[in-house]
């Protein structure tokens, strides 16, 4: 026994080095790079260092570890050919793409596909999740380590519109969110085997949020699964709910944290911060003018970002939830903002890059670019370069 264990414990301490853009909205979850700020401009004759095709259709983000940008898309008439690509972060060149036959059902939305959700990286492995509930664990060199069909234990799994909730690592423990109308469940899988460490019931109710790992008050970490009842804040290592707000929250854009609070999706933004040995958490304000279309909101020391429905960029303070100012962007936006140096990088579903300046006393637009293609999928940001990824192509600014 102790052999396994020893294994989760090394595993565990695998994590992301700087630089790394290791899951849906980065590092923390919610959108913001510890990075310096990008050293380029976005209007730049020579700021796209490469383009790179990908084999099909996709609105997952990019991921980076280290010299290398992970991807997923989905081919075929029906998109039930799924792909798993590591490109070389210096010039676009294909390393390697391993190619999986989906087990469940592929049915999806026009506007999305197959490959929705992100994929996740504790450092040495690989998460590659697919609407069609297929989950393929690789090694950094394309290595298969395991493949996991999980339709064939949970068959209810699945809406017409696709799945798109991203997976979260925490605590040496894989966890995925997925809700339906049919059957709901969040799942905390070993990494290295794949099989089930813990399965919790959650809400039947058709469900697109990603499970979002955030540091309680007392230090410890805790994921928090976001769905239209509510927010459950879970211990990763056993699946054990540590606190619940039942006051109902979004199906679609995930909720944020920073500095020991959430920032849900509830209302318009709700503030919620957990008090230690509390059933449920304590609300420290609502802000019902602050309502995320469906782009999730981000934090940026005392102010927290909004983008709604209308393209309309809201600036709050952290403290009170008041308004501070508002900035019409060039929209709608299905991509969530992210945010580094200072600066906030948006991106349109019509492909316009817009960067905005969070230091001005209003909000400023300092570059655009319009790459003329439908993008749904958040950037990343890794090594001073912006990877923005539209249905089947592949774009980096700058870097080093």
């Amino acid at each position: 026994m102790k052999k396994p264990l020893l294994s989760l414990a090394l595993l565990a301490a695998v994590s992301a080095v700087a630089g790394d853009w290791p899951q849906f909205r980065g590092p923390h979850g919610n959108g913001v790079s510890d990075e310096a700020p990008l050293n380029w401009k976005l209007d730049a004759a020579n700021v796209i260092a490469w383009a790179a095709n990908l084999p099909g259709r996709g609105v997952s983000s990019p991921i980076v570890v280290g010299d290398r940008v992970f991807v997923t898309a989905a081919s075929g008439a029906r998109q039930d050919q799924l792909h798993v690509l590591c490109l070389n972060a210096a010039d676009g060149s294909v390393r390697w793409e391993r190619t999986f036959w989906a087990t469940g059902r592929t049915m999806c939305a026009e506007k999305t596909s197959v490959a929705g959700p992100t994929p996740a990286s504790d450092g040495a492995r690989i998460y590659a999740l697919f609407s069609s509930s297929d989950l393929v664990c690789l090694d950094l060199d394309g290595n298969l380590i395991w493949l996991r069909g999980i339709t064939l234990d949970y068959p209810n799994v699945s809406n017409s519109l696709g799945m798109a909730s991203s997976l979260a690592v925490a605590e040496g423990v894989l966890i995925a969110q997925v809700e339906t109308d049919a059957e709901s469940y969040a799942v905390g899988f070993d990494p290295l085997t794949g099989t089930n460490r813990w399965r919790l019931d959650r809400p039947k109710m058709a469900n697109w949020t990603s499970p979002l790992r955030f540091t309680s008050a007392e230090g410890k970490t805790l994921v928090a699964l976001q769905s239209g009842k509510g927010v459950a804040a879970i211990e990763p290592v056993t699946g054990k709910i540590v606190w619940n707000y039942a006051g109902g929250a979004a199906t679609i854009p995930s909720g944020a944290a920073a500095g020991g609070v959430l920032y849900v999706p509830s209302f318009g933004i709700t503030a919620l911060q957990p008090e230690p040995g509390q059933p449920a958490p304590k609300q420290l304000w609502r802000a019902g003018t602050m309502r995320p279309g469906t782009a999730s909101p981000t934090v940026v020391g005392d102010r927290v970002y909004v983008v709604n429905d209308a393209g309309v960029l809201s600036c709050a303070a952290t403290a009170t939830g008041e308004r501070l100012w508002q900035l019409r962007l060039k929209g709608p936006f299905s991509a969530s903002p992210v945010v580094v140096g200072g600066t906030l990088w948006a991106v349109s579903e019509k492909g316009v890059i817009q960067a905005v300046d969070l230091s001005q006393p209003e909000g400023a637009v300092i570059g655009e670019r319009d790459l003329a293609d439908t993008i749904l999928a958040t950037p990343a940001i890794a090594n001073g370069a912006l990877y923005v990824r539209s249905y089947s192509r592949l774009w980096k600014f700058g870097g080093r």
